[in-house]
């Protein structure tokens, strides 16, 4: 099962250019599961649908900004019990920007034998400021998914990703990672790339980038803000990894697929 995690960037910069470099990386990669942020859905335009061809399922947040970004999920198999949640927790967060919402739906994922999938696109606050609210984002998208794992019969594996807007040192994501409990509640995830690769830093929001430097973020000194987890249940994750990397984390003919690298890991039942 191969997933990835990607901002898209919406259609900002050279879009064009970054559009040819987006669907022929999607189409080389084949990923099974996706969760992307910062996706345009308009009345005539499906961003998602354009870069990752017709094979999928997708489900999209709900509202979005003006110009029609967004977060998404898409899948190769179909998707059933989907839940959007508005992530709302204090009056900082703005309810007209796609930031603060979280998707879950369950994956018939025809090669899992044993248990449910359910994948999660959880997209918190980006503003420095708001870890709080990131917490409490963290805080309500876990109970979302211990109240939907709770109602289904046998094994249940879940696979977080998004776009966390925080690095691995944060209160937000030492939560999802088991680190510290948030309001009363503790939960245990395995952070992907740091299973994969704990020795290196991984920064997926990078002034290496141009577009980061280019854009919104001239000082960003480079973080660690995009996330694939898994749950873990009994002595650890329920999933087998087989490899996590980077994508989209280097130009193509000079251009630069997005301001933020992506992942992508292949992961298994355990046996």
């Amino acid at each position: 099962m191969r997933v990835a995690t990607l901002n898209l960037w919406a259609r900002h910069g050279s879009w064009s250019r970054r559009r040819q470099v987006l669907i022929d990386g999607f189409r080389e990669l084949d990923p099974d599961l996706v969760a992307l942020q910062e996706s345009v859905v308009t009345d005539d335009y499906d961003q998602v649908i354009d870069l990752l061809g017709p094979g999928y399922h997708v489900v999209h947040q709900k509202g979005g900004e003006a110009d029609g970004t967004r977060a998404s999920i898409a899948s190769r198999w179909p998707l059933r019990g989907v839940r959007q949640l508005r992530l709302d927790v204090t009056d900082r967060v703005d309810p007209s920007e796609f930031a603060g919402w979280a998707g879950l739906a369950e994956v018939e994922v025809p090669e899992l034998r044993r248990g449910r999938l359910l994948f999660v696109n959880h997209k918190p606050s980006f503003r420095l400021g708001h870890e709080r609210e990131r917490e409490l984002q963290a805080v309500r998208t876990a109970r979302l998914i211990e109240e939907v794992a709770g109602g289904l019969d046998g094994d249940v594996h879940v696979v977080v990703a998004g776009d966390f807007d925080a690095p691995p040192d944060a209160a937000s994501v030492r939560f999802w990672s088991g680190l510290q409990s948030l309001e009363g509640m503790s939960v245990a995830y395995r952070d992907v790339w740091a299973w994969a690769r704990p020795h290196e830093a991984g920064h997926t929001f990078t002034p290496h980038n141009p577009l980061v430097r280019g854009g919104n973020w001239p000082l960003e000194t480079g973080r660690r803000i995009d996330y694939l987890f898994v749950r873990c249940h009994g002595s650890g994750p329920t999933l087998r990894l087989v490899d996590c990397r980077q994508i989209f984390d280097r130009p193509v003919d000079g251009v630069w697929a997005s301001d933020h690298f992506g992942l992508v890991a292949d992961l298994v039942p355990m046996s």
